[in-house]
């Protein structure tokens, strides 16, 4: 079987009632598919009369003589019955069957069709539901090589895929088999001879349409790699719309997303008239199949004798009967090339290994005690060294700040402490402890982090504030607020905390956003705060209500403060000056601009005495 058929079909497990119900009532399908055309037999015998008639119940002697057993049994039936209440009342009868054994058909179709959607329906949700669990648990670094456009089109696109594709096999996988399998016994009843001439032309048949879907699942392949591109076209120019508009590049982008638009349109167009090429071509070759039958079948009813005419054209009915499955088997053949496209862009993110998890016997720690350290650490992204031999302590209580140009590793230092990324060499430890060894979960409730980037949802202040605390009352939302000294704007909305802000906080100003997401870092109330660039976003008003704020909020908890704003750090226990991943200086305001170094260079640039 399919490698990555198996795979995917390990989501069906929870669902297995409905597959056994599905089977179950599909077994039932097949039979009365074939009984349904051996029931044509009796009728058409009534309507020609071409049978000598039996008076005498024929006697059953076994499997070898079962198709002789059953003929005869026909016609004893039909005789008997025809002689005590009349050939018009046979047919009657004969025609009552057969539309029970139509209905009883389709409607075991129907319970069959019923039952695996929920299967189907069950295993596109639990796929998506892990390919976005995944998605969120996996590191940072595997966003910064993946296009984000392009997880999106394989969380939605391919998944949808594999349900039209794999999942749509389930419903072939034993009714049209079986369907196949019920009519060819039926067909060996009737006559062997026949039916071994028929099959010469089922293998040359499977020949020529396994040919035409060789090259759909490279295809397929393609397509999705380029919708994920042309996704990640939309997320990026709708991120950055403000930058296109006020550069004029309007053009540039409509160019570029039209040309991946344009290329996927051919892609398609490959892949549907390659599929679209299975249901003709198996009907034309059944079409071919029958047409020898009819010449084959037809010299055995008029020369030879040795077949009955309603018999030949219950079996016509039967051989046709067999193409139907036969076309949806193609058709599954080329949804199997195209699924496995998709399964294989699903399971890689799903397989992708995650280098940042709680170790098997995780500390959780509750506490803050002491003191963190950084004990000689090295990271590196990709072959660049941003981190070198780097030491730092920050006590429990102090205010550490990190300064220096860009690119000397200041954020980088907050995303380590925080298990964003896992450093190279050396240590990071929390108390002693290495936050290597520390259960995930319970090391990020210990920090509060604000970046310099306001990240808010689509949603209220108050799901965006809940954030930091899942069961934080109105009362607690409202404190947070005040002491991030952004209740003022809130109040001032009609809907107040249940105001909703937006996609990303568009509805607020940059320094609204700040101040929302220095409250949020407020509510959940964490012994130590990382904040990186906190301050960044605000006009010089806004800076200095939130300046006061984190003040207050940074008394007695240990902080670790990235600024760029040189005035915003004066009070720092320690102020830390780096450059290319390294300490240069260390100390406080006074000490740092007494020494005259490359922090007073860093201040006078700002123009701060």
């Amino acid at each position: 079987m399919n490698e990555y058929f198996k795979k995917i079909i390990y989501f069906a497990k929870p669902y297995k009632s409905y597959a056994y119900l599905n089977v179950f009532f599909n077994i039932l399908y097949a039979l009365f598919s074939a009984l349904s055309f051996v029931a044509l037999i009796p009728m058409l015998t009534v309507l020609f009369d071409t049978k000598k008639g039996i008076t005498e119940k024929p006697v059953y002697e076994g499997i070898t003589s079962i198709t002789s057993y059953f003929e005869n049994y026909m016609s004893y039936f039909i005789t008997t019955n025809s002689q005590q209440y009349g050939a018009q009342n046979t047919l009657l009868v004969m025609v009552a069957v057969i539309i029970t054994l139509f209905l009883l058909k389709n409607l075991f179709n129907y319970w069959a069709m019923y039952f695996i959607t929920f299967l189907r329906n069950g295993v596109l949700k639990d796929i998506r539901n892990a390919m976005y669990k995944k998605s969120i648990d996996l590191p940072l670094s595997f966003f910064s090589e993946k296009r984000k456009g392009d997880v999106i089109s394989r969380i939605t696109a391919d998944v949808l895929e594999i349900q039209h594709s794999f999942l749509s096999i389930l419903e072939v996988l034993v009714r049209e088999p079986l369907t196949i399998i019920f009519t060819i016994i039926a067909m060996f009843m009737i006559s062997t001879k026949l039916t071994i001439f028929v099959f010469i032309f089922i293998p040359i048949a499977g020949l020529v349409i396994s040919l035409a879907g060789k090259t759909l699942k490279k295809s397929s392949q393609k397509a999705s790699e380029e919708q994920g591109y042309f996704l990640s076209l939309i997320e990026e120019s709708l991120s950055g719309l403000k930058v296109i508009k006020s550069f004029n590049a309007e053009a540039k982008f409509n160019k570029k997303f039209q040309g991946s638009t344009e290329e996927f349109y051919h892609l398609n167009n490959k892949i549907l008239n390659r599929q679209n090429l299975s249901s003709p071509l198996s009907e034309f070759l059944g079409i071919v199949t029958i047409a020898v039958l009819l010449i084959f079948g037809g010299h055995m009813v008029l020369n030879e004798g040795s077949l009955s005419g309603p018999a030949f054209i219950s079996y016509l009915g039967m051989a046709y009967n067999i193409l139907t499955p036969a076309k949806a088997m193609s058709k599954a053949s080329y949804s199997l090339k195209r699924g496995n496209a998709a399964a294989e862009r699903v399971l890689e993110i799903l397989e992708e290994r995650n280098p940042i998890t709680s170790p098997a016997q995780a500390i959780k720690k509750e506490h803050f005690d002491d003191k963190i350290t950084i004990e000689n650490i090295n990271f590196k992204y990709e072959n660049e060294l941003i981190l070198k031999d780097f030491s730092l302590t920050v006590p429990k209580g102090k205010t550490v700040a990190l300064v220096g140009q860009s690119g000397s590793g200041k954020s980088t230092l907050a995303n380590l402490l925080t298990r964003f990324w896992d450093i190279n060499a050396g240590a990071i430890k929390i108390d002693n402890e290495d936050i290597r060894n520390l259960d995930l979960h319970s090391l990020r409730s210990l920090i509060g982090l604000v970046t310099q980037d306001s990240i808010l949802f689509n949603d209220s202040i108050k799901a965006n504030m809940l954030i930091g605390k899942e069961d934080a009352t109105d009362e607690e939302i409202i404190a947070a607020l005040k002491v991030a000294n952004a209740y003022e704007f809130v109040q001032d909305f009609p809907q107040g905390i249940e105001t909703n802000i937006g996609d990303s906080g568009s509805k607020l100003s940059g320094g609204q956003k700040q101040r929302l997401s220095i409250a949020r870092a407020v509510l959940k109330n964490p012994p130590i705060m990382v904040l990186d660039e906190a301050t960044s976003a605000l006009d010089t008003e806004s800076e200095k209500l939130v300046q006061d704020a984190l003040e207050n909020m940074m008394k007695n908890r240990t902080s670790l403060v990235i600024a760029h704003r040189l005035s915003t750090i004066q009070n720092a226990d320690l102020i830390v000056v780096m450059q290319k991943g390294q300490i240069v200086e260390q100390g406080t305001h006074e000490e740092l601009m007494q020494r005259n170094g490359t922090y007073t260079k860093l201040v006078s640039l700002q123009s701060f005495e």
